[in-house]
């Protein structure tokens, strides 16, 4: 016995199917893409991927090394368009790894209107992220100076012990925290 062709309206419920499957599909991936970027934020802060540091909001419960110092040196830079100067008030501290110390960037508006900057920071060696840790930093919230206003900026930190039992960090001598500044284009907001 031949069988019968389908029916169109079996295609036709086929077809719909097809183009509702096909639909789910491409609205996913939309939103993963729009997605995407704070879930790798997320994921370089939690894991200091890419030489992203670590955020606390104190540094209870973490055991200074007595012994074992580190030369943290701070590196400051400028976006194309941004009219600020920006550097750090002394580029090098010498800190005992577990010890909570406070650095100092100062940043002036040499424009004669009110600058809003954004800054973009990370560490090296990149291995080091994930064990170096800021507790306040002015990078975490947008900055306004207003013309020629000049502020001092501090970013409080602290590296954790525990980069003394990783292989990859244990002969680290010095990590770089290092920032650049971006203007923020007015009545945009931050992603």
């Amino acid at each position: 016995m031949a069988s019968l062709p389908p029916s169109p309206f079996d295609r036709n419920r086929r077809n719909q199917r097809t183009m509702i499957m096909m639909a789910i599909v491409g609205l996913t991936m939309l939103s993963l893409g729009f997605a995407s970027v704070p879930l790798y934020r997320i994921f370089c802060e939690r894991t200091g991927f890419g030489g992203t540091p670590q955020r606390a909001y104190d540094a209870t419960g973490v055991k200074v090394a007595t012994g074992h110092n580190l030369s943290i040196r701070f590196d400051s830079n400028i976006a194309p368009g941004m009219p600020w100067q920006f550097h750090p008030e002394h580029p090098t501290q010498t800190i005992t790894i577990g010890e909570k110390r406070m650095a100092i960037f100062l940043a002036k508006n040499m424009s004669d209107k009110p600058v809003t900057g954004t800054a973009a920071f990370n560490v090296t060696p990149i291995q080091a992220g994930a064990y170096f840790t800021k507790i306040q930093c002015f990078c975490f919230t947008q900055q306004t100076l207003k013309p020629g206003e000049e502020v001092r900026m501090p970013v409080i930190y602290y590296v954790d012990p525990k980069i003394l039992n990783d292989p990859d960090n244990r002969d680290t001598q010095e990590i770089t925290l290092s920032y650049t500044f971006y203007p923020v284009e007015q009545g945009k907001k931050p992603s």
